[in-house]
C-alpha cells in the first residue's frame, strides 16, 4: 500500500485538490506557503501600507476558501491565487481609494558595509520606486507580477486575461519607459 506525500512534500495544484475536497489541513499549507509573498506584493501596490496589505491578503485567501471547491486540478494554483489577488487591486483602484502614504522604510545601512555601495544602491531603489508610482497602475501591476512575483508571461495573461503578446508588448512599454526615467542613475 502506497502511503500519501507529507502536505509539505505536495505540490500547490495537489493540495488545492485535496483542499477542494474539504481538507483545512491542506489550505493551512498553502496559506503557509503564500500568504508572507502575497502579502509583501500587496504592500508594494498599496504605498508600504502594512495594514492595508495585512487585510487585502486576509482577503484574498478568504476569496479563494470560498470558492475552493470550484477548483479545476489542471489549473495553476499560483495564477488562481494571483489572479484574486489582482482582481481586489483592480477593483481598489477603480474605487478611486487612495493609496496610504506610510513613513519611508528607515532602513539602518550596517556598519561594516561599504557605504558608497549601500547609498547608491538606496538612491537607484528609491528612483525606481518613484518612477513605478507614477506609472500608470495597470503598468506597475504587470511589472510587479512579473519582476517581484517572478510569475511567467502565460501566468500573468491569464490573471489579467489579456493576450500573451499584449503582456509582452506592456511589459516591454513599462522597461523602455523605466530605463529612460532612470537614464541619469547610468553610472551607479
Amino acid at each position: 500500500m502506497l502511503l500519501p506525500l507529507r502536505l509539505s512534500a505536495q505540490s500547490d495544484e495537489q493540495l488545492m485538490k485535496r483542499a477542494s475536497q474539504g481538507s483545512e489541513r491542506a489550505f493551512e499549507e498553502l496559506y503557509n506557503r503564500h500568504a508572507r509573498r502575497l502579502q509583501g506584493f500587496f504592500t508594494r501596490r498599496l504605498g508600504n501600507d502594512a495594514d492595508l496589505a495585512a487585510d487585502f491578503t486576509h482577503d484574498t485567501f478568504l476569496r479563494l476558501y470560498a470558492a475552493r471547491e470550484r477548483y479545476q486540478g489542471n489549473r495553476d494554483f499560483r495564477a488562481w491565487l494571483y489572479t484574486i489577488a489582482y482582481n481586489l487591486l483592480k477593483n481598489h483602484f477603480r474605487r478611486g481609494l487612495s493609496l496610504s502614504t506610510s513613513e519611508e522604510r528607515g532602513d539602518m545601512i550596517p556598519d561594516n558595509s561599504d557605504i558608497e555601495v549601500d547609498l547608491d544602491a538606496s538612491i537607484l531603489h528609491d528612483a525606481l520606486r518613484n518612477v513605478l508610482k507614477n506609472l500608470p497602475e495597470s503598468l506597475a501591476l504587470l511589472f510587479s507580477l512579473h519582476y517581484e512575483e517572478e510569475l511567467t508571461i502565460p501566468q500573468i495573461a491569464q490573471i489579467t486575461q489579456l493576450p500573451e503578446g499584449t503582456v509582452k508588448s506592456r511589459l516591454h512599454k513599462t522597461m523602455t519607459t523605466i530605463k529612460t526615467k532612470l537614464k541619469q542613475y547610468e553610472n551607479y
